[in-house]
């Protein structure tokens, strides 16, 4: 079989530049590059040039081995990045959700119980893999239960770019889901140690984790290169409750904020993902700031109650930024009822713009949904937007007809909201997802 130098995709694009400029191009053909060294079965594209498609084609003509994709109707976005996601509580996600800890107790932990059986986890290893392609997703940091196993489900079977790790659960939690100390431990050992920096050492949050338990696992992370991630002030009830429980542990009597409690136990650092940080003190960025460390915003899970969410508040992105501190946009499935990204982003807009806060703007979004996510996780040299010489891993969408009088705003808007009505129906927006350059989830349309 031949095997293609070059893949021209004729379509408009939307390339994130930064929170304030998206590159738009209509039009476009988009030049991909074979990077595979002449290994037929293991065909690697990178992006290599666009410009408008009659001068890219005229151009090409001549080139043999050319594949040419007419998607002329279709807008190229960047993969997304969801960098925090439990895909073990994907079956959750629409429960009832009007107190976070006892939506944990009630709903989470004993579906999490499930998947102590190893051909269960595997075959929703697999179904949730599929549902991350529909929806662009090919790269993240996800949680899994604290079945080893779990974790190996998750990275053989979700396609891209992700880290995952099973959750530290050594106290204040049920007997069917809690681990010894060294349990714990050997668990974080082993699968670091395999994975590197596709793990993610992940006590579940400090009020379930044991400090020795963090300390060791924060040492064994440094060790082998491998990622962080945690829950931090989610809501005002668990940080009192993690502050009670920890002011009665040996070295933490007085301790004053949630985030000291991660910095003694040696949890924060530039490779550590901090989901939600809602309510922080000024204080407590300083301190994300000093140590590299990056946050995970989740607002269709910090949404109100009405809206599916766990109405726990919204991230304050301006402080953030003031403070220096790196953050993206992530679904925290299931307290996030929905995998799509473009949901989260219209979240975003949406609860921003009804507090009057005018730049949280849908170019942003989509820069804090793939660029910024990748930069996080260490890859934005190698993807997370469509510039030459990355990866060429992109999604297309149904591209807005009115060609002259849109903006990558109101194109953006104009996706993000198409299915606000129905917002199980966001997984219809992706008509296709190239890893690499190869396509790996083509829509079927009228149950063709």
């Amino acid at each position: 079989m031949e095997q293609k130098k070059y893949k021209i995709i004729l379509c408009d694009l939307i390339n994130p530049v930064s929170d304030n400029e998206a590159e738009l191009i209509r039009n476009s053909a988009v030049v991909l590059k074979n990077n595979s060294e002449g290994d037929p079965g293991q065909d690697s594209f990178a992006f290599f040039e666009n410009g408008k498609a009659e001068y890219i084609l005229n151009r090409y003509n001549s080139e043999k081995g050319t594949d040419i994709l007419d998607r002329r109707d279709q807008l190229m976005l960047p993969a997304f990045f969801d960098i925090h996601f439990h895909w073990v509580q994907d079956d959750v996600r629409l429960m009832p959700k009007e107190n976070l800890l006892l939506w944990l107790s009630e709903y989470v932990w004993p579906y999490e119980a499930d998947f102590i059986n190893s051909e269960y986890s595997r075959q929703e290893a697999v179904s949730f893999g599929k549902k991350l392609l529909a929806a662009g997703t090919l790269g993240g940091a996800c949680y899994a239960s604290i079945h080893g196993h779990t974790v190996d489900h998750a990275l053989e079977n979700f396609k891209g770019r992700f880290a995952a790790g099973n959750v530290l659960m050594t106290m204040n939690s049920p007997d069917y889901l809690t681990q010894t100390e060294e349990d714990a431990v050997r668990l974080v050992e082993e699968k670091s140690s395999e994975y590197r920096e596709r793990y993610a050492a992940t006590p579940r949050f400090a009020l379930t984790t044991g400090p020795d338990v963090m300390k060791a696992c924060s040492e064994i992370a440094r060790k082998n290169n491998s990622f962080i991630q945690t829950h931090l002030s989610e809501t005002e009830k668990e940080i009192e409750a993690v502050l009670s429980c920890y002011r009665k542990i040996d070295g933490f009597e007085d301790i004053k904020t949630y985030t000291e409690i991660y910095k003694r136990c040696g949890i924060l650092s530039s490779a550590t993902i901090m989901g939600h940080c809602i309510h922080l003190s000024d204080e407590e960025y300083e301190l994300l700031s000093e140590t590299g460390t990056s946050i995970a915003h989740c607002p269709t899970s910090n949404a109100p109650v009405k809206d599916s969410g766990l109405g726990s508040g919204l991230f304050d992105f301006r402080k953030a930024e003031k403070a220096g501190v790196k953050w993206a946009l992530a679904s925290d499935i299931g307290g996030g009822p929905f995998l799509s990204m473009f949901d989260v982003m219209r979240s975003f807009v949406i609860q921003n713009r009804e507090r009057g806060i005018d730049d949280a703007t849908y170019v942003k979004a989509l820069y804090r949904s793939t660029a910024a996510g990748a930069e996080i996780l260490g890859l934005n040299k190698i993807c997370g937007s469509l510039d030459t010489g990355k990866a060429a891993d992109f999604i297309l969408i149904d591209s807005p007809a009115e060609k002259e009088k849109e903006s990558a705003e109101e194109i953006l808007k104009t996706a993000a909201e198409s299915r606000a009505d129905d917002r199980t129906q966001y997984l219809d927006l992706v008509q296709s997802t190239f890893f690499g350059g190869t396509e790996l989830y083509l829509r079927k349309k009228n149950n063709d």
